[in-house]
């Protein structure tokens, strides 16, 4: 469908301006009429946070997203351009997208002066109407609201000229959304420069007398302020944003194997067919959830649910690697490869300890009440009687990554009770399937002081207590 190409065009077409909080709550009225989510991809966040950012949208607001790190609140942001309108009209050759109707630059104002309803309009797609700037110390006034450039100057023209300022960030996000992420982290005097912006929607460049009436959605992130003590969120600034929305990490397991399915789904590679237990992935949500509840860390800092996204790729990749060395075309992870978890949680946790233990004796013990809570929610007491008792003979049972998956498997027959112990697991009887599930059963018995564990370097045998 062709689009009007002139002013004139435009204005014969009906097209009406609209201000650019206005489009977006236009645009998010219709999704909510229809039941569709503001935002794509979300778990968790239908009655907490979603409603919220929803009252703010509808009242026309600016909003900071307060939370901490691995929250989803960029996420958030980004997919707010999803709320503007596919094409919109601007003069052509504007840096600041000035709306035909209402021209703004001296640019735009002296070519629809001139050229009038013949004036040129360009359709700008609502990509590039969202602007977004990391907030950092060295962030200055100039990136985001604008400067006199030189080369301009050398050119001939006076420093009187509006025509020689560069416009910032800001400015060339007019009619369309402005992102500031880790907003605590722009320096106090550069914050001040924003308040025009969110009050009175203008910016003033240097010494210039002009003033430029800007149609901007402002949507900052910022993590608490107790954590980062990197700076603050000057209480004038603060007080201009409309809304203040708060975030939070998954409330509960299954929210957070969600976000684990979506953002890690499980791939087959290398001619490898890879199966992940639910158990297996349950375990790696609750070793995230045990971490938010653990004294041992610093909450402030926060748990990301990228530990858990990439805990999952860790223990697939283990899970890959044990199955190469093997000879194995099946890949399903162990309890044996949770040892690998501990490059890929430590630097997503901040440990807070006064005793002698190390970072992987923390993390150990966080594991291993992850291991016990999910074999105390799949394991049925009862059916593990059988199974206990075949170890009173003097039973060992050695795992570890390098045995093969037949050596398990052997044990469905060879060992009474087993087969009844792995029926709650719905694992099937595949070799490697059957070993993850035997390795998880027996760490659970043990877990649970019915079994006895003597480490062994890569592995561990089980044997009965006493």
């Amino acid at each position: 469908m062709s689009r009007p190409a002139t002013l004139g065009d435009l204005r014969s077409s009906g097209w009406v301006s609209r201000p650019v909080k206005d489009e977006v709550r236009d645009n998010a009225i219709e999704r909510i009429r229809a039941g569709e989510p503001l935002v794509d991809g979300l778990a968790g966040y239908d009655d907490t946070v979603l409603p919220q950012l929803e009252n703010a949208l509808l009242a026309r607001h600016d909003v900071i997203l307060l939370g901490e790190r691995g929250q989803a609140k960029t996420r958030i942001i980004r997919s707010l351009t999803g709320l503007l309108d596919e094409w919109t009209p601007a003069v052509a050759g504007s840096e600041i997208n000035d709306d035909p109707y209402h021209p703004v630059s001296h640019h735009a104002r002296a070519l629809v002066a001139e050229r009038g309803d013949e004036t040129p309009i360009e359709w700008i797609h609502r990509d590039r109407r969202f602007g977004e700037k990391l907030a950092t110390p060295d962030t200055s006034i100039a990136d985001l609201i604008g400067e006199v450039d030189p080369i301009k100057v050398a050119e001939g023209r006076y420093l009187s000229d509006e025509l020689t300022i560069h416009y910032g960030l800001v400015p060339r996000t007019n009619r369309g959304i402005f992102a500031i992420n880790e907003l605590p982290d722009l320096a106090e005097r550069i914050q001040v420069g924003l308040l025009n912006v969110l009050e009175e929607r203008d910016v003033q460049i240097r010494g210039y007398k002009i003033r430029l009436p800007l149609d901007v959605m402002l949507v900052a992130s910022a993590n608490p302020e107790d954590y980062t003590s990197r700076g603050r969120i000057i209480t004038p600034l603060k007080d201009r944003f409309g809304a203040q929305v708060r975030t939070h990490y998954p409330l509960d397991v299954d929210t957070e194997i969600e976000i684990i399915e979506q953002e890690a789904p499980v791939l087959d590679a290398g001619g490898l067919v890879v199966h992940v237990p639910r158990f297996m992935t349950e375990v790696v949500a609750e070793i995230s959830q045990q971490a938010r509840r653990s004294p041992h860390v610093n909450q402030r800092s926060g748990v990301s649910v990228r530990m858990s996204i990439t805990n999952r790729e860790t223990l697939v990749a283990n899970a890959m690697r044990r199955a190469l060395r093997n000879g194995e075309a099946e890949v399903v992870p162990r309890i044996s490869d949770l040892d690998a978890l501990a490059a890929s949680t430590g630097g997503k946790i901040e440990l807070e300890t006064l005793d002698d233990d190390g970072d992987e004796q923390v993390i150990g013990r966080i594991i291993r009440a992850a291991v016990l809570q999910v074999f105390r929610d799949s394991c049925s007491p009862e059916r593990l009687a059988a199974l206990v008792r075949a170890f009173d003979d003097g039973r060992a049972i050695t795992t570890g990554e390098d045995e093969p998956s037949a050596r398990y498997a052997e044990l469905l027959d060879g060992l009474p009770g087993l087969r009844d112990a792995l029926g709650d697991l719905q694992v099937g009887e595949t070799p490697a399937a059957v070993a993850s599930a035997v390795e998880f059963v027996l760490e659970g018995l043990h877990l649970s002081r019915r079994l006895n564990k003597d480490p062994l370097a890569g592995g561990a045998v089980y044997r009965a207590r006493g």
